[in-house]
Formats: C-alpha cells, structure tokens, sequence
C-alpha cells in the first residue's frame, strides 16, 4: 500500500527514505511538468513501537513490566523530497542505467521511424532523473535526455517509441488512458524496449528487469497480461527497423513463455 501511495508522489521511483530536511525537492508527477517549488507534503502512515509498562501486583505490591505496542502516526518522503543524512547508508537504485555504445545504431534508426510516423523526436537536458518522455497532448513530441549513453539513450528510444505506438491518442481514448494504470504502461514499454533490443544485440538487462519488477510491484501476473500487446508492438517496431528481425522475433517468441517474455 505504501508503495501504491508513493506513485502519486513520484511516479518515477517510488521508494520511502529516512532523509531529514524533506521539501527542498520534489518529484514531477508527469514527465512532462516541472518540479513544485513550494515542496512536497508527508505522507502519513502508522509506524509500529513499543513502549514499557509498569504492572504492580495489589496483593504482593511486587513490580514486573512488560512490553506494550504502539501505533504512532509517522512522516515519510519520497527519496527525491530530501536531502540525506551523512554516513547514513542509501538505497541502492533497482535500474541501473547502461553505459557503453550503440553498435546497431538503435537510436538513430527508431527516431527515423518515429520520425517518418509523424512524430518529432529530440535529445534535450531533462530536469531530474526522468530518462525520456512522449508527450500524450497530440503534440508528438518523443524526448530522450541529452547526457545519457548512447546504450541508454537506444534503450530509451525503443521505450518512448513502445509509449508512442501504445498508449497515446493514435491507440488509446483519453478515457482509456485514464483507465490504463500507469505501471501497466511502464512495464508494457519497457518490456518491448528489452525484448527488442536484445533482439538486436543490446542486453538491457541491467536496467530493464529492475525496473519492470518496481512498477510491476513484484507481481507477476500482472507482467504475464502484458504479454500479448508487448509482442505485437516488438513486431511492429522490429519490422519497421529491419525485415529481417521480425522473423528473429518470431523464433524468440516461439521459444520462449510469453510471460518470462514480457517479465524480461
């Protein structure tokens, strides 16, 4: 549950923290809109303690104590709301983003098709840690960060191409897209950019699989729905990108269970 409240609080990378000084940043709650300068609020949750009570026995008047629980009301931020807490240790990140080449040129030939599809494709500076976004406004914007590797920067394209050609106005209502949690969307596009990359010859693993078990919330059945509408976007893309990988596309799927497919 709490994981499920921090989403509204930092869609990103909902993750509680023990940092102090929490408001002095915020996460965005769209990709797409700038931190609140006025900071963020607490979130409200119980927290478990105990404290020692005293029992005198009226007939003896001999003392014993015992251990009783209690529920306190407790703040916690987003880790993006605070600053840390020197020599505390902090959270390990479950993505860690790619470093190296783009070999294959994955980058460039997915921006030429989304290119040719209509849609305007750029490398800006992205304030906080947001790799890349899609715009869903009908403006057909797909931005990618400026400074991320080129092995990220190619994963990150054939994500913000999955969200292109699945969730925006082309394939969905926006009532459907209100209705389509937005963790199923995350892991449907990150599912295809893994999927297709490796495909291609870019193991995104280090990245990929961390990331659709955070916004998959370790549920695995709920990866294993996304199965069928992840490989048909892998098939489009791939033969979009070259014929030739949609017949690779094609063996991997038969070989494999659609499930560990879209849990990949």
């Amino acid at each position: 549950m709490l994981f499920r409240i921090l989403l509204q609080q930092r869609p990103a990378d909902p993750r509680p923290t023990p940092h102090r000084n929490p408001g002095r940043r915020v996460p965005r709650l769209a990709e797409t809109r700038p931190p609140d300068p006025q900071g963020g609020k607490a979130i409200r949750i119980y927290g478990y303690s105990t404290r020692t009570v005293t029992d005198t026995d009226p007939d003896t008047g001999d003392e014993s104590t015992r251990k009783v629980p209690t529920f306190p009301i407790l703040s916690v931020f987003d880790q993006g709301q605070t600053d840390p807490i020197e020599g505390h240790p902090q959270p390990e990140p479950v993505a860690h983003r790619l470093t190296g080449d783009d070999p294959a040129a994955i980058y460039d030939r997915t921006a030429a098709v989304m290119t040719a599809r209509g849609w305007t494709v750029t490398r800006e500076i992205i304030d906080g840690e947001s790799n890349g976004y899609t715009t869903t406004d009908g403006t057909r914007r797909i931005v990618v960060d400026a400074r991320l590797a080129p092995a990220q920067a190619a994963k990150t394209m054939l994500h913000e191409a999955a969200h292109a050609l699945m969730h925006t106005a082309d394939t969905l209502t926006a009532d459907d897209r209100r209705d389509l949690h937005r963790g199923r969307m995350e892991v449907e596009a990150e599912s295809v950019a893994y999927v297709l990359a490796g495909i291609i010859g870019l193991d995104t693993a280090a990245y990929s699989v961390g990331y659709v078990a955070g916004w998959a919330n370790g549920d695995t059945t709920a990866v294993a729905d996304t199965a069928r509408a992840v490989l048909a976007t892998v098939h489009e893309l791939a033969d979009a990108l070259d014929p030739t990988d949609t017949d690779t596309a094609d063996n991997a799927a038969d070989d494999s269970d659609p499930a560990e497919t879209a849990a990949a």
